[in-house]
């Protein structure tokens, strides 16, 4: 070959490569088919391709741009551009981004987007909601769309999400986030836009998994738990693996191996009828915590021992999904709900956190139900101590068990090394500090939002006083990572939930209440009040009609100027006189209302069971107050409305208040509103210690 020829060739071939080597123009995944965009002056869209690559994007139809703008991809592959969209119509549109390649993604509305996210009830769907069929079946809406965040957690922030842009329809608006939709659905209607929901939520979280690392740190005592929880999780695996070695030889050398003798067909009985008879014996669960001894309780001084009780589950219950709190639990142990295996502790798992398991509903069954727990304890006494509740179905389930010794082992001797120590298992991914906005929202950053709206606390109500930081953190977090000081966060008070009490007290989801009323001290902040609209067997009210209709209120008078009535009654202020205290309100919207209370109530919409509504305060207009005195001892109160902003409270057993409070329980019988319908928040009047002060993450 010429040498001339060999140059040329040389030259086309390190051409070529370096034409292969560039990399196409990408989009982050949320910039998809059906996708809606802010209407606003600053519309950040972004991606990755070549450093120093020229990118241009552009939004139109046609072959018409509406709006063209050009970038130079940086150095470390990305590149961002600001759309200017102040003056867009609603579209539809293609968007067009021009690198190396060519990207085209069509069927881009531009209109209101909002962040939806928090918890179960924010991820409960309008599939599950009351009345949906024919709902889903008329919600035909090319203008109510939603981008769902696959659930994710990720110790480090990541830059993508996985999820797709869905138009509302009846083959979609069932999966759609049930209080995201109706929000939507009045937001829509009212404004004529398109309306956008980017939905991230997750069952069962905490706040703290969703506040970022960088606003942790502004938490010393979050930031120091969260940093705990993520080296536990980081080490464990090689924690877990030494003890299970440890364990072994420590077993083996000391004739203690967990060898069973029983299986659960013996403890619940064979179908064949011809398992072993067992001799139970009745015992008084959970057992006290410093006083036991196997002699005591008839229990082997380590050795494995099945306990069981017989459960009643009513009809609305069977059949869901319940929750189950077992105490301390001093050894390993399996979890068996009639006859199937829940949850199972072993030397392989690591020591589980005391928290609630949860049963199968397709192991829930009406009437009797058996829970049986098998407990193994190589170096003490298996038992469930006293300690964290014995609860199912947010019932105690203390009292009277059985119990049956399957296997006796003697202490170890006093010289031979003690039994090794179990570790103890790390949080779940999503329960640690930023593991889930790393991975669930902070590649949603900088999208282009109106607002959030944001349901969660159910969660962390035993830790309702550390809320009060917690819940304004995530805020100021949120609107720091999108560099908007103000953009505004509306969020859903805790439904009403759980049994009716008859005794005036302390609460911890009536302290969690409290803690998101604090947050509206923040500017652009709002909040539904739900508690009239909770069902007392089932955390997920399925009503959420009223719910997303309550937060659009919100957003529309606040947001969007609209002047319609967004609340319910706010105490403001009171004052004692004699044996009464009167009360002042704000949001009185045509005047205070006692709302005529049922005969009867609904403990489940799902089950057509109802029982008598028992009054408090018997003879009172107004229900759900309670008063005290000095000695804070609490006593239901008589209370009436005086004129259109005031209320009056007393009790003869009063005879000298000092405190009022309103709705302050988990499930309160209350009826204050105002005449647009709207209940009044709970409230209290004195600064008496919360009960959760103390509880931290």
């Amino acid at each position: 070959m010429k040498p001339g020829k060999s140059l040329s060739t040389l030259v086309a071939c390190i051409a070529l490569l370096h034409i292969a080597l560039r990399a196409d123009v990408t989009l982050s995944s949320i910039f998809s088919e059906h996708a809606v965009l802010q209407k606003r002056d600053r519309v950040p869209v972004w991606g990755k391709a070549s450093p120093g690559e020229q990118i241009t994007v552009s939004l139109g139809n046609g072959g018409n741009a509406l709006v063209v703008a050009k970038a130079t991809t940086g150095s470390d592959g990305k590149w961002c551009i600001q759309l200017d969209l102040s003056r867009a119509s609603s579209g539809p549109f293609e968007l067009v981004v021009t690198g190396n390649n060519t990207l085209r993604i069509g069927d881009i509305v531009v209109g209101e987007v909002w962040l939806a996210s928090g918890q179960s009830n924010m991820a409960w769907t309008v599939y599950n909601c009351t009345d949906s069929r024919p709902l889903i079946a008329a919600s035909a809406n090319p203008h109510i769309r939603q981008f769902s965040v696959k659930r994710d957690t990720s110790p480090v922030p990541l830059d993508e999400v996985q999820g797709e842009w869905r138009i509302a329809g009846p083959r979609t608006t069932g999966g759609f986030t049930a209080v995201g939709y109706f929000f939507a659905r009045e937001l829509q209607k009212s404004l004529n836009q398109p309306v956008g929901l980017i939905h991230a939520s997750w069952g069962g979280t905490n706040i703290e998994g969703w506040i970022s690392p960088d606003g942790l740190a502004r938490n010393s005592d979050l930031k120091t738990s969260a940093d705990r929880y993520r080296d536990d999780e980081q080490t464990f695996s090689n924690r877990i693996e030494k003890y299970k070695t440890d364990f072994v030889a420590w077993s083996i050398r000391n004739q203690r191996m967990d060898t069973p003798v029983l299986s659960p067909a013996d403890v619940f009985g064979p179908a064949t009828g011809t398992g072993p008879t067992l001799a139970w014996t009745p015992v008084h669960l959970p057992l006290p915590s410093t006083t036991v001894t196997a002699a005591s309780v008839t229990l082997p001084p380590a050795g494995t021992v099945w306990y069981r009780r017989t459960l009643e589950v009513p009809v609305a219950n069977a059949g869901i999904q319940q929750a189950l709190e077992i105490g301390r639990i001093d050894g390993f142990y399996t979890v068996y709900f009639n006859g199937e295996k829940i949850i199972e502790v072993t030397p392989a798992t690591g020591a589980r956190p005391p928290r609630p398991i949860y049963v199968n509903g397709q192991f829930v069954k009406a009437g009797a139900n058996t829970l049986a727990v098998r407990i193994y304890n190589p170096g003490g006494i298996p038992v469930i101590r006293s300690g964290p509740p014995l609860r199912f179905i947010f019932r105690p389930i203390d009292g009277e068990w059985q119990m049956h010794v399957e296997k006796s082992f003697p202490l170890p001797v006093p010289e031979s090394p003690g039994m090794p120590a179990f570790p103890i298992m790390p949080q779940k991914p999503q329960d640690i500090g930023g593991y889930i906005y790393n991975a669930m929202i902070h590649p949603l950053v900088p999208y282009a939002i109106r607002g959030a709206i944001w349901y969660q606390g159910e969660s962390n109500a035993s830790r309702a006083w550390q809320y009060r930081d917690a819940f304004p953190l995530l805020i100021a977090d949120w609107r720091a990572q999108w560099k908007s000081d103000d953009f505004p966060f509306y969020f859903c008070q805790l439904a009403n939930f759980g049994g009716k009490s008859d005794k005036a007290g302390d609460n911890a989801w009536a302290e969690i209440r409290e803690a998101q009323n604090l947050a509206l001290k923040l500017p652009a902040t709002g909040q539904a009040v739900l508690i009239d609209i909770g069902e007392a067997d089932d955390v997920h009210p399925r009503n959420k009609i009223d719910v997303g209709d309550r937060l659009a209120r919100v957003a529309l008078a606040n947001t969007y100027g609209q002047k319609i009535t967004f609340s319910g009654p706010v105490f403001a202020s009171h004052q004692r006189e004699g044996s009464c205290i009167r009360l002042t309100f704000t949001h009185a919207d045509g005047g205070l209302v006692a709302r005529e209370l049922p005969a009867t109530w609904q403990p489940r919409s799902t089950v057509e069971r109802f029982v008598p509504l028992v009054r408090n305060s018997v003879g009172s207009q107004l229900e759900g107050f309670a008063i005290c005195g000095a000695d804070q001892e609490w006593a239901w109160a008589q209370a009436k409305i005086e004129n259109d902003n005031r209320v009056v409270v007393w009790s003869p057993s009063v005879p000298a208040p000092v405190a009022v409070r309103y709705a302050w329980a988990m499930n309160p019988t209350c009826n204050l509103y105002n005449a647009a319908g709207l209940p009044a928040s709970p409230f209290r009047t004195d600064d008496f210690p919360a009960i959760t002060r103390n509880t931290k993450y």
